[in-house]
């Protein structure tokens, strides 16, 4: 049986997944900025692989595994075959994370859908009833709401990645948890406006998924975000590697 190696690569993280036809094996991932010859290699030590799949939307290091796998890896595109309509005015600028969500979504709970990918932005791609990419919607990610608050004023502290987690009141006893207050609640009633004004406008029942770095804590109390998915994207990856072989 093949085995694949998968490559989300993304503006914070770049996750990497060992599969085979029918599921992922195993998962490692390294910070974006660090993706090197090197870096890779050594996230890669031991792992076994007879082709490479790559979804960037960086183009500034998908040249380091152009160089490193060469003949041996297929980069996300339009032009693969995808099993999924395109109904988008510009195909070539959706990206290869987007595109990987809608076939995973599409094969795993049907259609019409909605993907919402929590990320370094967060994106919420929409799928119709006959399983064609209709296009999205894109807002700023849960870390850099808090990260221009810090930026532009001079007294609110910057919070870490570690910190964004379900605060203990709406009210905040301190700066910092006000902030969290602020960012978590106000973040979910930014996600759920969004998901209402979509979901008036596909005119009827729709699967709703997350996935991403946040997901976890903000679909914690927003039941509009019926499942949660953290290997989304991966396995639309692998999806796609098996309908394209090299």
């Amino acid at each position: 049986m093949p085995s694949f190696l998968l490559i989300n690569l993304n503006n914070t993280s770049t996750k990497f997944a060992l599969a085979d036809e029918e599921k992922l094996i195993d998962r490692r991932a390294v910070p974006t900025k660090s993706v090197s010859l090197s870096s890779i290699k050594r996230a890669l030590k031991s792992w076994k692989f007879d082709r490479v799949l790559l979804g960037s939307v960086v183009p500034k290091k998908t040249e380091v595994f152009r160089r490193l796998f060469r003949n041996q890896m297929k980069e996300v595109s339009p032009k693969l075959n995808l099993g999924i309509g395109i109904s988008y005015p510009e195909p070539s600028k959706i990206g290869a994370d987007r595109l990987a969500n809608t076939v995973a979504v599409t094969a795993r709970y049907g259609s019409p859908a909605i993907v919402v990918d929590f990320g370094t932005a967060v994106t919420f791609d929409i799928v119709s009833e006959k399983g064609s990419y209709q296009g999205g919607v894109i807002g700023p990610g849960l870390a850099a709401m808090t990260e221009y608050l810090h930026q532009r004023t001079a007294l609110l502290p910057r919070i870490g990645l570690e910190e964004l987690v379900e605060p203990p009141s709406a009210i905040g006893k301190t700066t910092r948890l006000a902030m969290i207050a602020g960012a978590v609640h106000g973040y979910r009633g930014l996600v759920r406006q969004i998901l209402s004004e979509v979901v008036r406008e596909l005119n009827g029942k729709v699967h709703i998924v997350a996935t991403g770095s946040y997901a976890d804590l903000i679909a914690a109390k927003l039941p509009e975000l019926q499942i949660v998915d953290p290997d989304l994207t991966l396995d639309g990856l692998r999806i796609i590697a098996l309908r394209n072989p090299l």
